[in-house]
């Protein structure tokens, strides 16, 4: 191996991961987890960019310049959302904040970074979401008959049928299934907590099938992932792999079905899903405990969305020369906070 030119460096990175985000922040694993692929896409950016071995970054590449080539790539190379280039901005201000709290020559550095305003996210009523015909679509999308059509399906429609993250869904292990009596699946979410969450019978039939073509020796109790890359040796998928896979069948499926977004991502299936239950008829707060919400503000917004939706459905399908015109105001249609938790724990 080569000898790496600024062993300093590293052995920040080194320190940042192991003690300072586990032991002095008390970090959960899935969030150092997200840091990490976050700080190594950007660390990987720049050695292309520069044309230099990983051995030979050195703070100085890691300017307000690199950054913002990063954040812009990002946009226009990988097409990532707002919210994703505001993420990965900020694990890269953290990582250089505790850099220039172990060097305070690294604060100069650290400040031109923070000069960074993350991109503000465009204000809007309608939670992004598919409708059932969308989704039905991408989900028949990937051939069955192929083991990786096998697979693929099965990600797509556990991710929809359980409204779990990508993340969650790519942590699940064999044990973490238990198919005896009613169906559950163990998922670990946010802040290390844990939630079972229940499994429609198609959803079962489909892992049946998977769990037999891809785990035909693995026990009930086994730690393998359950979803993995053959290529890797059975390693776990990777959040970006299974991004590419579910876009690209998002635009195949666009081809047939217009009710498709131009962008298909993971979350996506995890919003379709709370909205379409709230829309049949689940109580918010049990939307909440399903979510893994830790507040039932957060999950409010799908109720927001569908009235919202609901009234400009409303105001479309009346003519212009209509006297009810005069009483279209979305403020009319706007639950006050209290009273919708009235409503929402049965006090209305």
């Amino acid at each position: 191996m080569r000898k790496v030119k600024d062993t300093k460096f590293f052995e920040t990175i080194n320190d940042y991961f192991k003690v300072y985000l586990p032991k002095q922040r008390k970090r959960s694993p899935n969030t150092i987890k997200a840091y990490q692929a976050a700080l190594e896409i950007f660390l990987d950016f720049v050695k292309h960019s520069r044309n230099i071995a990983l051995t030979d970054m050195t703070f100085d590449m890691l300017g307000k310049k690199a950054v913002s080539d990063f954040l812009l790539w990002l946009d226009e190379n990988r097409h990532c959302s707002i919210s994703t280039q505001n993420q990965r901005l900020q694990c890269i201000r953290s990582f250089l904040e505790y850099a220039a709290d172990c060097d305070s020559s690294l604060i100069p550095l650290y400040s031109e970074v923070c000069k960074i305003h993350a991109h503000t996210l465009p204000k809007s009523d309608i939670v992004p979401h598919m409708s059932e015909t969308a989704v039905k679509m991408i989900l028949s999308e990937p051939d069955k008959r192929t083991n990786k059509g096998l697979r693929d399906a099965f990600l797509m429609s556990l991710l929809y049928d359980t409204g779990a993250r990508i993340q969650e869904i790519l942590d699940v292990h064999i044990s973490d299934i238990n198919l005896r009596g009613t169906p559950v699946i163990t998922l670990h979410g946010k802040g290390q907590k844990v939630r079972n969450v229940s499994i429609m019978a198609k959803t079962v039939e489909l892992m049946k099938k998977y769990i037999t073509t891809f785990h035909p020796e693995e026990n009930p109790f086994s730690q393998a992932f359950l979803i993995y890359t053959r290529h890797s040796g059975k390693a776990r998928m990777t959040e970006d792999n299974a991004r590419k896979l579910i876009r690209t069948y998002g635009i195949s499926a666009r081809e047939t079905c217009s009710e498709i977004p131009k962008i298909v991502h993971p979350h996506l299936f995890r919003h379709s899903r709370a909205m379409h239950l709230y829309q049949h008829g689940m109580p918010l707060p049990l939307i909440s405990q399903w979510l893994g919400h830790s507040q039932l503000e957060t999950t409010q917004t799908y109720a927001n969305a569908d009235t919202e939706m609901k009234r400009k459905a409303i105001e479309a399908a009346t003519p212009a020369d209509s006297p009810l015109k005069d009483y279209f105001d979305s403020e009319r249609y706007t639950i006050p906070d209290d009273e919708l938790i009235k409503k929402l724990y049965g006090l209305k």
